[in-house]
């Protein structure tokens, strides 16, 4: 019984992106055809067009999962600990700081390289 459940659903799934995909394709093509109709007509219809075929792309059962890991995303970021002012400026502070003394040893190399090829060929 369940698996019969799960095919119907599979199917009814390919139906609605069936739907999705031709409202964004007919949506890209209405805009191209009715270009000479005012901007913010077309900028509206658009928009209604792609919150429409969210709104179905969302009823998927992968639109569905995607809306579980956006969920799940926003309470882990809830449980972040941010960093204050202080050690944000001073971990900048150290990475500017690393970041220019690798780059003076790498010019320092590359000046080395560049006279002791200019050595060789000058021979």
């Amino acid at each position: 019984m369940n698996a019969q459940v799960n095919s119907s659903n599979s199917a009814f799934d390919w139906f609605k992106w069936i739907v999705v995909v031709a409202l964004v394709a007919g949506t890209v093509y209405g805009n191209f055809y009715f270009a000479e109709q005012s901007l913010i007509v077309r900028v509206v219809v658009v928009l209604v067009a792609l919150i429409v075929a969210l709104g179905v792309a969302a009823t998927t059962e992968k639109g569905r999962s995607v809306n579980r890991l956006r969920r799940d995303a926003w309470v882990e970021v809830r449980k972040v600990v941010w960093p204050t002012r202080q050690e944000t400026v001073q971990t900048t502070m150290v990475v500017i700081g690393f970041v220019l003394v690798v780059a003076l040893i790498l010019w320092g190399v590359d000046t080395l390289l560049g006279l002791g090829v200019k050595a060789i060929v000058e021979r």
